[in-house]
């Protein structure tokens, strides 16, 4: 490699650092009721443009040189997050908080009162998230479980369960109700937290979370909706999975959105704007 390839290098690392220190910010919410909140570090803040990876089948391979990662909470231990922060990377934890899935550890502690319909993906159910003094505590534990391993954030998905058909008579409010009390446990816990989707209810939840995590907003044409996260400089991590590049990056970059293709199965393999 040459000097100056050296040094380009080794200015692109020093910059990134300088990107990801500045992204951190304030303590966590307020105290809601439900104890003392004293997080023991600032919540991470990142801002538009950074790129990702998200590798939710199996462990992370750690391959893709990148900023942020966005893995599994439970199939990745606090030694693969210790290794990706050892190479300067923010690591997100992927956690389901709207729906049962019968292959985790943790999947008797939810009362089968909870559980509703299938949700399309094979061992999951939609869970009833009216029941808030039910699930609070199961999510608490799953968190604890992303900061005790060393995650900066938090990736909760199906925040979204009041458009589908769960089984319950889910109202736009409980699932503003739901989202809020998700977002409250991760900044007790000194986590930051993405909201999964969930365009129609942005302009109720942006002051909520720290950034947003979307699918295939250009295939919908609903990439516009997400523009709140960027106006508040919070990121907005962006996958297409049937979309060639051609057709959502130019506009990506326009909004700027941190934007990549992936397939559904969502391994290692990437394929950024």
């Amino acid at each position: 490699m040459s000097g100056r390839a050296v040094t380009c290098a080794a200015l692109l690392t020093a910059l990134t650092a300088v990107a990801l220190t500045g992204c951190s910010g304030g303590a966590g919410r307020p105290d809601d009721g439900h104890g003392t909140v004293s997080p023991s570090r600032a919540v991470w803040k990142p801002r538009p443009g950074l790129a990702w990876q998200w590798q939710l089948d199996g462990r992370v391979d750690g391959a893709a040189d990148v900023p942020v990662y966005d893995i599994d909470g439970f199939e990745n231990s606090a030694a693969d997050v210790a290794r990706l922060h050892r190479a300067g990377r923010k690591v997100i934890c992927y956690i389901n908080v709207g729906a049962w899935e019968n292959f985790r550890p943790d999947r008797g502690a939810f009362p089968r009162a909870v559980l509703g319909e299938p949700n399309g993906w094979a061992g999951e159910r939609w869970l009833d998230i009216r029941q808030l003094t039910v699930l609070r505590p199961i999510m608490e534990r799953r968190f604890d479980m992303c900061r005790d391993k060393g995650f900066d954030a938090v990736e909760p998905d199906l925040v979204e369960g009041y458009g589908n058909d769960t089984g319950f008579r889910l109202t736009a409010r409980d699932q503003l109700r739901y989202n809020r009390m998700i977002a409250d446990i991760a900044h007790e816990r000194g986590l930051s937290v993405g909201l999964k989707n969930d365009l129609p209810q942005i302009p109720q939840l942006v002051r909520d979370f720290d950034f947003a995590v979307n699918e295939e907003c250009a295939q919908y044409d609903e990439c516009g909706e997400l523009s709140a996260f960027i106006a508040a400089g919070k990121a907005v991590f962006h996958v297409e999975y049937a979309e060639p590049r051609s057709a959502f990056c130019a506009e990506s970059r326009r909004l700027g959105l941190s934007s990549m293709r992936k397939e559904p199965e969502l391994g290692a393999w990437r394929s950024p704007c």
